[in-house]
């Protein structure tokens, strides 16, 4: 059985990881307190002493707004701690696997769906870390991939998590609370499950990023109510939130790169629909 290194395992994305692929890797999932994940030297023991195959690496600090007021702090886990994850992992030959977030397009003035190749300059601070911390991690570990992640959901809850886009959603339907989205923001909503399924695959990608999540041809509200309606809800129920003009947003991801080397999602209004499909059924 290969060994799959993990950090950030009690995260939303990691927690979901080691339940998922526990049956088909050994997994090696160290706490804070057993590695350090800004000590270059801490992590290059653990992923040797780990012997891993495959390394994931999940750790971050993901609050935009904590990586406004900790800057320093953000930056040493979001950038120095990827590439001591990134450079151990490339010394120990093992593939590895780097979260990052399509928060690198935002501020982008392109309208359509963003393309990997993009020239980028991301106005929250957290979308810098991550793409600094993309080039700086590639420049000593060329194989490495990263993953443009976007906002993920899950309809089951676990222990101590905040609420996601779908259970937000439906805990407003289930109190007869309106629910109502934003015209002005485009961008993809992704199952967490797809991302853990297509995790495997993903392993055998050339190194480079790649947006890794659910496509949207519209904004939220207009997703929102395209899975309204593939699920046999009345997409009546789902409002235009009100916004101004300079609130506009476009984080969508072009998949095409992806797609070319076989890992495909599902649209976001498709993905949606399941999740709500399966919400109805289980009541």
């Amino acid at each position: 059985m290969k060994t799959l290194f993990l950090t950030g395992a009690s995260g939303f994305l990691g927690r979901r990881i080691r339940e998922a692929l526990g049956e088909r890797y050994r997994i090696a999932a160290p706490g804070h307190g057993e590695c350090d994940i800004a000590d270059p030297e801490a992590v290059r023991r653990a992923i040797f002493e780990a012997g891993a195959d495959f390394v994931v690496h999940c750790a971050a600090v993901s609050d935009v707004a904590q990586c406004g007021r900790e800057p320093e702090r953000s930056w040493r886990i979001n950038v120095d701690g990827s590439l001591a994850v990134a450079r151990a992992a490339g010394e120990a030959g093992a593939k590895c696997l780097l979260c990052s977030s399509d928060q690198v397009y935002a501020g982008s003035a392109v309208t359509t769906p963003h393309r990997e190749d993009e020239l980028l300059s991301p106005a929250p601070l957290y979308g810098r870390e991550k793409l600094a911390a993309e080039w700086a991690c590639l420049a000593v570990n060329p194989d490495a991939v990263f993953l443009r992640l976007t906002w993920m959901y899950d309809g089951r809850a676990w222990p101590g998590e905040k609420g996601d886009f779908l259970r937000n959603l439906l805990a407003r339907r289930r109190a007869g609370e309106p629910l109502k989205f934003s015209a002005r923001d485009t961008r993809g909503l992704t199952d967490a499950g797809d991302v853990v399924r297509n995790l495997p695959a993903a392993f055998a990608l050339p190194g480079g990023a790649y947006n890794f999540g659910s496509p949207a041809d519209g904004s939220v509200y207009e997703s929102a109510r395209e899975a309204f309606a593939a699920a046999g809800l009345d997409p009546a129920q789902i409002g235009e939130e009100a916004s101004s003009p300079d609130r506009s947003r476009n984080l969508a991801m072009d998949p095409a790169k992806l797609n070319a080397c076989g890992i495909v999602f599902p649209s976001t209004a498709d993905a949606l629909a399941a999740a709500l499909r399966r919400e109805e059924r289980g009541r």
